[in-house]
């Protein structure tokens, strides 16, 4: 297979910002993190692509525009890896780019997704090639479109003598099953941080919940709990994935009774999180022996340290013990996945996403 060095451009269900990474990948598919960058998203281009998962007015207008924008802020997170690690286009041969979702709608009865970008603009701007549009074949070929990045988990974290379960926890919640006897599995489990970062939001100012000290000043309520769980998601098999268009502030509304003090709430919140999260592993992969966390999650230390109690009888780290730091593994995923492409290998996992069968993901974009 070949090597070389690829860039891997997520932003992700959270809406904070563009994770990018440069890999080099050996004859192996083994990945060395060259450079990262993050760049934030701007309070008003959050709120406009927040506006964006609702119909509304102007809308196609409105996306147009703003794919273009995501397209500038992404040509400059290349730019500024290429800069700091003094390579020229020339010495990338693609870039994978997730886009910015605003609808994930996977039921059989009306499958479609939307990631925001204008790839030609972006190959335009970077002069390297451009692979985009990952997830629609899969949905063409009946499966969920996501998650993606099993296949990366596969690559790069299965091992023979052990059976492990990574956590992604951004914006969405999801697991990858990796025992070497058995296909791999994963799905969506629930919300993540989205609906914790949205709360924390409207009653603190802040955008997310640091180290979730706010959470841990409240306590769980246990029957508000007991409402958000029992939500028709959490009760489906997979295959299945989900995200802001399920889980909004319209949701965490609708089951709130008034009286309840926001940061019990929050603390419900995070409790949600760890729930979905432990049911889903007990449910669906009893065996693991060791859970790997990325994503923003990892770095929640009062969700870490509750999720290392509810299990207690599992090794319990992060993905940087494995080679790849938590907060770059989706943005390296996608790296991998423009690789995949430019070398006419499939990217998905039907046993994942519930596709007919393997399939090359993303359309080529040639600089």
């Amino acid at each position: 297979m070949e090597s070389g060095r690829y860039i891997g451009i997520m932003s992700g269900t959270s809406l904070d910002g563009v994770d990018a990474v440069l890999v080099d990948f050996d004859h192996n598919q083994r990945a060395s993190c060259i450079e990262t960058f993050f760049s934030s998203f701007d309070n008003t281009l959050r709120s406009r692509l927040l506006a964006l998962h609702h119909s509304g007015g102007d809308e196609l207008n409105k996306a147009a525009l703003i794919s273009n924008q995501l397209s500038h802020q992404y040509a400059h997170a290349v730019a500024s890896l290429l800069e700091r690690s003094a390579l020229a286009p020339r010495n990338v041969i693609a870039i994978g780019c997730h886009g910015q979702t605003i609808r994930h709608c996977p039921e059989t009865d009306k499958s479609y997704t939307i990631q925001l970008v204008n790839a030609a603009l972006l190959a335009e701007l970077t002069e390297i090639t451009v692979i985009a549009d990952f997830r629609n074949r899969d949905i063409a070929a009946g499966g969920q479109g996501a998650p993606l990045v099993p296949a990366f988990h596969k690559a790069m974290f299965m091992d023979s003598n052990s059976r492990r379960t990574i956590i992604n926890i951004g914006g969405i919640a999801n697991l990858t099953y990796l025992d070497p006897r058995i296909p791999v599995s994963g799905f969506d489990c629930g919300p993540g941080n989205l609906l914790m970062d949205a709360w924390c939001l409207q009653h603190t100012g802040q955008s997310y919940d640091k180290n979730g000290q706010w959470a841990a000043t409240g306590q769980v309520i246990p029957a508000l709990l007991d409402s958000f769980i029992s939500a028709d998601y959490f009760a489906c098999t997979p295959p299945k994935s989900t995200g802001r268009d399920l889980f909004n502030i319209k949701w965490l509304r609708s089951h709130l009774q008034g009286h309840e003090s926001p940061e019990d709430v929050q603390a419900t919140l995070m409790q949600l999180t760890i729930t979905s999260i432990t049911q889903s592993i007990e449910q669906f992969y009893p065996a693991t022996e060791a859970v790997y966390v990325c994503g923003g999650g990892a770095h929640n230390l009062q969700m870490m340290r509750h999720l290392k109690n509810a299990l207690s009888d599992k090794k319990v780290a992060v993905t940087d013990e494995l080679g790849v730091q938590a907060d770059w593994v989706e943005a390296c995923a996608f790296a991998w996945l423009a690789r995949q492409a430019i070398l006419k290998q499939p990217g998905n996992i039907p046993s994942v996403t519930g596709a007919k069968g393997e399939r090359i993901l993303g359309a080529i974009y040639s600089a």
